[in-house]
């Protein structure tokens, strides 16, 4: 399989009063295209960091991050703007789903953001609903869902415009055992239905053992989990 992302030596810092704390210290890493990633660790350890870094929502303070071999960094606002809109699809712990809008409305929305007519994007939002189950529940308001459910419509949304890579934060951390299981299963199956490359940060072991490969970061350390 080709590399996607590439990390080089990166690093991340925060200023604080009086004090600087280094998140991430020289993390290197090749995430292959297709491939399910999990970044395993605890609260604080920098995962979330790490996960934002690859979704140009932040940038390193050193080192270089490479997306189909070109630095990240030197994307134009505009080109990052459309890069997240088009090619990733992210899933947070918590939903962030519009709770005016019914859930096919909210799957949709990522597509008449980016210029779709919401006459053409809600058909294969409804589609997308039904494969995952939530057919009687496409027209419900999100905050009559469970929590299951509404984690689906989440999952359904980042992926609605077939994006090359997912990126999930924590997507089962507000989930009972069996519900968390289920969407850890219907993310690996979009990972090998789609051929699209999954990388999940989580403190979640048996969520990390289904993936193809897991990596610990520990103190802002990146390495290969045993």
């Amino acid at each position: 399989m080709a590399e996607i992302y590439r990390f080089v030596d990166v690093g991340k810092k925060f200023s604080a009063p009086g004090e600087n704390l280094e998140i991430l210290k020289n993390v290197n890493l090749v995430v292959e295209e297709g491939e399910a990633l999990a970044i395993v660790g605890t609260s604080g350890s920098g995962k979330s960091s790490l996960l934002h870094l690859m979704g140009a929502l932040d940038t390193p303070t050193s080192g270089e991050i490479l997306f189909d071999g070109r630095d990240m960094a030197l994307m134009p606002p505009d080109e990052k703007a459309e890069f997240r809109n088009r090619t990733l699809g992210f899933v947070f712990q918590f939903h962030h789903l519009l709770p005016e809008f019914s859930a096919v409305e909210n799957v949709a929305m990522p597509a008449v953001i980016g210029g779709t007519r919401p006459a053409d994007a809600l058909p294969g939002a409804g589609s997308l609903l039904e494969r995952m189950g939530l057919g009687g529940r496409i027209h419900s308001k999100t905050a009559t869902l469970s929590g299951g459910e509404r984690q689906r419509v989440a999952i359904a949304r980042a992926v609605f415009l077939r994006p090359r890579v997912l990126l999930a934060d924590e997507p089962t951390g507000n989930l009972d055992e069996n519900t968390g299981a289920a969407v850890g299963a219907l993310l690996r199956e979009l990972n090998r239905e789609r051929g699209m490359t999954l990388v999940v940060v989580t403190h979640n072991r048996e969520l990390a053992a289904g993936m193809d490969r897991a990596m610990e970061l520990k103190a802002g350390s990146l390495s290969r989990r045993t």
